[in-house]
C-alpha cells in the first residue's frame, strides 16, 4: 500500500494498486478504508478510486476479448479448434452460451472415463466463506480433478479448448470429470466466486476470477441430466461428444449464467468440465 505523508498525489502506482485490489475481489468500501488508514484524505481517495475504476472499465470494454470467446466468425456453423472442426449448434448473446457438436471423439470420451474412474470421490463445492471445499447437498455427483497437462489426452483436449476459446492453456484449471447416477443432480448455481464472501480473496490469488466454463458430455444418458439455464429457459441435452460453453465477464447475476445439472432419470451421466480463469492458474 502507498502511504501519503506530504502531498496527496494520485500516481500511476496508486492507480495500479487500486486496480489490483478490485481484481482481487475487494469492495470499493474496503479499498477506501485501506487508503484512509494509510493517511489518504477521504475526498482524494474517493476521486482516485472512482476515476481509476471508471478508466479501467472503459479500457476493458475496448479490448476484443475480456472473456473467452468462440473463435471464428459469428455466423460460422463450424470452427477449427487446434486439431479438428467443431460444430456450432446454437449461440445465445445474453447469456453468452454456445452449444457445440463433435467437440470430443467417442475414443476421447471413453479415455477420460477410463483415466478418471478409479479416482472418483463424492463431489465437493468451493467454500467461499473459508476458501476451502465442502460436501454440499446441492451437488450429488462423484468427481475428480486431473492436473493440467497430466496426460497426453488431457494435453490434447486442453490445447483444443485454448484454440477454440482463444484463451491460454495456462489460464485454465485442470479438467474435472463427474459421474451422475440416477437421481444425482447439481442444483442451479453460478461458477464465479462470490466477491462478497471472505474466502474469495484467497481463492482469487491462484488465477483470478473464473470467467468461462466448458462442459463436455462423455456419454448420453438414457433420460434426464440436461444442463439447464433457468434464467432463459434453456435446456442443453447431454449428448456424447457435444459440449456447452458459457462466459461471464463479471461475478454478477446480471450475466444470467445461473445453471444446473438436472437429475439423471435413467442410466448415468459423465461430464468433463473446464473452468477458465482471468490469468495464469497455479
Amino acid at each position: 500500500m502507498f502511504t501519503m505523508t506530504t502531498t496527496q498525489k494520485i500516481t500511476p502506482e496508486l492507480r495500479q494498486w487500486i486496480i489490483d485490489q478490485a481484481t482481487a475481489g475487494h469492495s470499493v468500501t474496503s479499498v477506501l478504508e485501506a487508503m484512509k488508514a494509510s493517511g489518504w484524505d477521504e475526498d482524494v481517495a474517493v476521486v482516485a478510486v472512482e476515476e481509476t475504476l471508471a478508466a479501467e472499465v472503459g479500457r476493458r470494454n475496448q479490448q476484443q476479448s475480456l472473456v473467452p470467446e468462440i473463435c471464428g466468425q459469428a455466423e460460422a456453423s463450424a470452427v477449427w479448434a487446434h486439431d479438428k472442426w467443431v460444430k456450432v449448434l446454437l449461440r445465445l448473446a445474453h447469456p453468452r452460451v454456445v452449444v457445440l457438436g463433435d467437440f470430443l471423439s467417442a475414443d476421447e470420451c471413453q479415455g477420460l472415463i477410463q483415466e478418471s474412474s478409479s479416482r472418483l470421490a463424492r463431489s465437493e463445492t468451493v467454500q467461499t466463506v473459508s476458501s476451502g471445499s465442502e460436501v454440499n447437498a446441492a451437488r450429488t455427483s462423484q468427481g475428480m480433478f486431473f492436473n493440467r497437462g497430466e496426460s497426453d489426452l488431457c494435453r490434447r483436449i486442453e490445447s483444443r479448448i485454448a484454440a477454440l476459446l482463444n484463451w491460454p492453456v495456462e489460464n485454465g484449471e485442470g479438467i474435472q470429470v463427474l459421474r451422475y447416477v440416477p437421481g444425482a443432480e447439481y442444483r442451479p448455481h453460478y461458477d464465479y466466486f462470490d466477491p462478497t464472501q471472505p474466502g474469495t480473496t484467497a481463492i482469487l490469488k491462484r488465477g483470478g476470477q473464473r470467467v468461462g466454463t466448458l462442459v463436455m458430455y462423455l456419454n448420453t444418458p438414457e433420460q434426464g441430466g440436461a444442463t439447464t439455464f433457468p434464467d432463459v429457459g434453456l435446456e442443453v441435452h447431454a449428448v456424447q461428444g457435444n459440449a456447452v460453453f458459457f462466459a461471464y465477464g463479471a461475478p454478477s447475476p446480471d450475466t444470467m449464467t445461473l445453471h444446473g445439472g438436472a437429475p439423471v432419470v435413467q442410466g448415468e451421466k459423465w461430464v468433463a468440465t473446464k473452468w477458465l480463469r482471468e490469468r495464469w492458474f497455479e
